[in-house]
């Protein structure tokens, strides 16, 4: 309410909602397949199933056996995975994207937060991890995931990698998956990838999940019965975005270019940006309660999320979105700098 109060009208940089153009040759795939009369396949299409596969073999380098399956977006597949699986346990990371906790909860799974390193992890059935991360940007390493499929093979349990944000990295570091790691042996893995953020497909409800194939097995079975099904409209462009990686580029230039100007302005006014290696946001902070922070901000028009949203280890936190016009971020940074 007191953004909304400035004179010059309220910025909302608390949410990851895209605001760019979906990709008119998408939009073309869509509306050509419109007269859907008949009910999708839960499985995809093979057309859908074989550009997962490709696109997976050559952006993530998966190898070996595995399997494909599109979802309803990711966040449904998140809320749902305890659910399919029934896990005992759930691990989740300490600073994370409310859904894994929820997830557990529908589920009335025991849930458990825990640091990067697995080899600290106590033992459970299903484990979460994200890499870039949402709120705060972290990439894994190479060897932090060795050390998630290391924890995998002793114990026995299925890990969920969420990867939605692989496409748009900050710096020189690139995102890898923990498939690629994997070399070839994907028991118990599972990536899970969505279009909304890479294709600016969110209003579409396109993701899909890859790994394990006795494991997609189980969760396909599932999802039939439920209905979980993916309209065949936007399996269609799906099949289209799988297909083309310039428009992926083209949208990580914008955020990146976003990021060039909104960091620097939060930096000059005392934020100091922790992790954000790569991803839609900033995580930064004053040490100072995230309220607090927010505040600032609302009395300039700009509306963050503070960070204790993600858990209590974020308090002194808050995430700050990219997902604004050019526009908007120019002046966004141009309030907080006026404001010195």
């Amino acid at each position: 309410m007191r953004a909304r109060e400035h004179k010059s009208g309220i910025i909302d940089l608390s949410q990851g909602t895209p605001v760019d153009p979906v990709p008119e040759f998408i939009q073309a795939a869509l509306t050509k397949a419109a007269n859907s009369p008949g009910y999708p396949l839960t499985i995809g299409t093979p057309e859908l199933r074989a550009a997962m596969r490709d696109w997976a073999i050559k952006q993530l380098c998966v190898a070996g056996e595995f399997d494909v399956l599109p979802t309803i977006g990711s966040k449904e597949l998140v809320a749902w995975l305890p659910t399919i699986l029934r896990p005992k346990t759930v691990l989740y990371p300490k600073v994370a994207y409310p859904t894994y906790l929820v997830g557990s909860m529908i589920h009335d799974s025991d849930s458990v937060e825990v640091d990067i390193a697995a080899n600290q992890w106590p033992q459970a059935e299903l484990a979460w991890i994200n890499s870039p991360s949402n709120p705060t940007g972290r990439i894994h390493s190479e060897s932090e995931l060795a050390d998630v499929i290391s924890y995998s093979r002793r114990t026995g349990a299925v890990i969920a990698s969420d990867e939605c944000y692989i496409n748009f990295p900050a710096g020189d570091v690139k995102p890898i998956s923990i498939l690629k790691v994997a070399q070839g042996d994907n028991k118990n893995l599972l990536a899970v990838h969505s279009l909304s953020k890479r294709s600016n497909l969110a209003g579409y409800r396109a993701g899909m999940i890859i790994g394990d194939p006795e494991l997609i097995g189980r969760i396909r079975e599932v999802r039939k019965h439920a209905g979980m099904m993916l309209p065949l409209p936007v399996q269609s462009a799906m099949c289209a975005a799988l297909g083309d990686e310039t428009h992926v580029f083209e949208q990580a230039e914008r955020y990146r270019n976003r990021r060039n100007i909104l960091r620097p302005a939060l930096e000059t006014a005392g934020f100091k940006v922790d992790e954000t290696n790569a991803g839609l946001y900033i995580w930064c902070t004053r040490n100072e309660e995230d309220w607090v922070s927010v505040g600032w901000l609302a009395e300039l028009g700009i509306l963050a999320t503070p960070g204790h949203f993600y858990g209590s280890a974020g308090g002194k936190h808050i995430r700050v979105a990219l997902t604004a016009t050019d526009t908007q971020i120019s002046d966004a940074a141009a309030r907080i700098k006026s404001a010195l």
